[in-house]
């Protein structure tokens, strides 16, 4: 354990403010994301074809040039509520989002109809849908309009509703998203380039076994069945259709068999001759990137394949380089890192666009004349994200600001300037002008003050401690803002460790958020780690997790655990642990698993995954293999298993509506520990989905708060 005490420190924020105005749990919750949030600029977007960008205020719009930060300010709202008028629509109480069109006019949408609006306060209705109508997916050049009802798809073309499918029977759903909306899916309709075309999927979920949603307001209550694949059960079938807006046909792409395998990031070439899709088996270790001819569902060729005796997850298509039918630029993690690679339709590889032991963590285009690509990277630590220009012809990047944090893009049409909205731990949000060209001449349009003036915050430590592994985790602490090292004070473990995530990163109060400034305020330590299986690291980093779900976070969350035990300030009788979902399985795993036996006094699990085996297909057999396959990693990870050993508090919290982890998994546990005479607390929110949020979120976070008070921080600050 002495090895621990000398872990880098990376970061130390001095106290924030020294005033006595407290936090209470509801403006924690409700403020956090209005005025106790960085304030910014409201709807930034350039304008084509200028140097110009726009944003918000008090329902004006403020024009800025790039070049010299000059501004006048649009007042469009009464012009656009009189011709809305004048046309028989309802008057508006707010500036809509307004999506520049050229640099004199824009289009927007309301409930029910979308609308172009010229700066010379000329109003067109350009089409219209149904109040019933979801999933909007708007072609910004035709105003064409698709949208589902019903489990049925339709278009709606210059105000004439068209049918394009209808659901069959129950079971059978068009036009939305698709595979449990991984693979970076979340819609079910593309429309092609021209606009002519639209592609949609179809899925066949008739197969997967129907579960119940209970409905309460009725007497007795309703079932609403969903289509949920448990791990290694059987999975619903997806194909792709085209349809022909002109002729009114449709037809769907002969993507082959097995028909369980998966149809992801769903690509056009500009001429909307052909759809790109990223094929993925069932497995999940094999992606085929194939190429179908749109206009009759023809298979081309597969333009290439990559495989990982782990898993393969595609989560973005391919992007056209402008002008070109012919190149586009694909993110994959094949060296390790997630890059971006330049390929030709022939599926030959140009070149890679990124390179280094750090990923791609977003891609935002290129410039108009197809000659430069923006993305956004982490660093090596995973803290910090950087912005770069990449030459299409050379490869050679240009990173366009240097000053650690978090740089965000939003880049012009032209690909000229690039606006980049930045934080770290200490500064809430700036925001600059950056000429590409010159990125040396950067200008500050905006620097938000300090949204928590005037309140008691905690000191904000940033860490690195080793995981067991040897690789570097990055960590958080969250102290009390009277912090005194000679006393000793308790712990809140707050925990996710799971894919996809990210807790710890260099943004404003190190991405704390103001809850556990609640908690710091009543004498409480709050830590976060971000173990061996989260976000951002690299793949070797990511797939720690593979086949034994819980294993290597839990190795690393109890050395971290033991790190702050040996801490002279930390009273390691009473530590604490909360995490929701795969935080929820975890904080369950942390009170159960012998390997963290009497680490925690208390715990509270939210939504958590209990057995694997009733998790989703696509999410488990991706990490865990099938039961079928990895009985061994299942059993393990099963926390039923684990039952026997808890011997401190546990507050388990779940959402009756929950279709993402079930309420079956919350359920049995109470029913095990009822046979095994274990007791719990326990807390349902009915009709609540996944996360209890809305008014209700207030609730939650105050019943965490009052569990933490009474069985974590109700004794005095202990000195040693």
């Amino acid at each position: 354990m002495k090895k621990s005490v000398s872990l880098s420190l990376l970061l130390l924020l001095p106290f924030l403010l020294f005033s006595q105005a407290q936090l209470s749990m509801a403006d924690a919750i409700i403020k956090s994301r209005g005025p106790l949030a960085p304030a910014s600029l409201r709807q930034m977007q350039w304008i084509p074809g200028t140097e110009q960008f726009t944003h918000v205020v008090n329902n004006r719009l403020v024009r800025v040039t790039a070049a010299t930060l000059t501004t006048d300010t649009l007042d469009l709202l009464p012009g656009l509520n009189a011709a809305l008028e004048k046309q028989g629509a309802k008057a508006l109480t707010a500036l809509p989002p307004i999506t520049w069109i050229d640099d004199k006019n824009g289009w927007f949408q309301t409930e029910t109809d979308i609308f172009t609006y010229s700066l010379d306060g000329q109003l067109s209705r350009r089409n219209g849908f149904p109040a019933d109508a979801a999933n909007h997916d708007v072609h910004d050049k035709t105003y064409k309009i698709a949208y589902t009802r019903d489990k049925g798809l339709w278009v709606n073309i210059g105000g004439k509703e068209l049918g394009v499918a209808r659901s069959e029977k129950d079971g059978i759903v068009y036009g939305e998203s698709v595979h449990r909306q991984e693979f970076g899916i979340y819609k079910g309709t593309f429309w092609s380039p021209s606009g002519r075309y639209l592609a949609f999927y179809r899925m066949d979920e008739s197969m997967v076994t129907p579960y119940p949603i209970y409905q309460l307001d009725s007497m007795p209550a309703q079932a609403k069945n969903v289509r949920y694949p448990y791990a290694g059960a059987t999975s619903h079938q997806v194909t792709l259709g085209v349809y022909d807006t002109q002729s009114g046909q449709k037809w769907y792409l002969n993507t082959g068999e097995p028909a369980d395998q998966y149809l992801t990031n769903i690509a056009w070439t500009p001429d909307d001759k052909f759809i790109l899709i990223a094929v993925v088996n069932r497995e999940q270790n094999h992606v085929w990137l194939r190429q179908h001819d749109a206009a009759t569902g023809a298979f081309v060729k597969t333009l290439f394949e990559e495989n990982n005796d782990k898993w393969v997850e595609p989560e973005h298509p391919a992007e056209f380089v402008p002008g070109r039918n012919d190149q586009f630029v694909w993110q994959s993690e094949r060296d390790g890192f997630n890059h971006l690679y330049l390929y030709d339709l022939n599926g030959k590889l140009l070149r890679p666009l990124s390179r280094g032991n750090f990923p791609v963590t977003n891609f935002y285009g290129f410039s108009a004349d197809g000659e430069t690509a923006f993305y956004q990277t982490a660093d090596e630590s995973g803290l910090n994200r950087y912005i770069w220009a990449a030459n299409l012809k050379s490869g050679a990047a240009t990173r366009l600001h240097d000053a650690e944090g978090t740089h965000q893009a939003i880049v012009s049409k032209k690909g000229d300037w690039v606006l980049d909205v930045f934080s770290n731990a200490t500064t809430p949000r700036n925001i600059m002008a950056i000429p590409v060209k010159k990125p040396s001449a950067a200008k500050v349009v905006f620097s938000a003050r300090n949204p928590v003036d005037g309140v008691a915050m905690g000191r904000v430590q940033m860490l690195t401690l080793p995981s067991p592994a040897g690789v570097p985790l990055n960590a958080r602490m969250v102290l009390p803002p009277d912090f005194n090292p000679a006393q000793r004070y308790p712990v809140l473990v707050y925990v996710y460790n799971g894919p996809h995530a990210q807790l710890v990163t260099n943004t404003w109060l190190g991405a704390s958020e103001l809850w556990m400034h609640r908690m710091a305020q009543q004498g409480c330590i709050v830590f976060t780690i971000d173990g061996r299986g989260s976000a951002n690291r690299g793949f070797a980093f990511e797939n720690a997790i593979f086949r034994r779900a819980g294993d290597a976070e839990i190795e690393d969350q109890v050395a971290a655990a033991r790190y702050l035990r040996s801490q002279s300030f930390v009273d390691s009788t009473r530590m604490g642990v909360f995490g929701w979902s795969y935080g929820g399985f975890m904080a369950t795993s942390l009170m159960t698993r012998p390997e963290a036996k009497g680490i925690f006094k208390c715990g509270v699990a939210g939504g958590p995954v209990i057995d694997w085996r009733m998790y989703e297909i696509m999410y488990t057999e991706r990490y865990m293999d099938t039961p079928k396959d990895n009985p061994e990693g299942y059993a393990k990870s099963d926390l039923f298993n684990y039952i026997g050993n808890l011997d401190g508090r546990l507050l388990m919290i779940h959402g009756s509506s929950d279709d993402v982890v079930l309420w079956q998994h919350s359920l049995r546990y109470i029913r095990e520990c009822v046979k095994k005479g274990k007791q719990i607390d326990y807390f349902v929110y009915p009709e609540h989905a996944h996360n209890v949020m809305g008014k209700d979120r207030v609730h939650l976070f105050e019943k965490i708060d009052r569990f933490f008070q009474e069985n974590l921080l109700r004794n005095d600050v202990q000195r040693p």
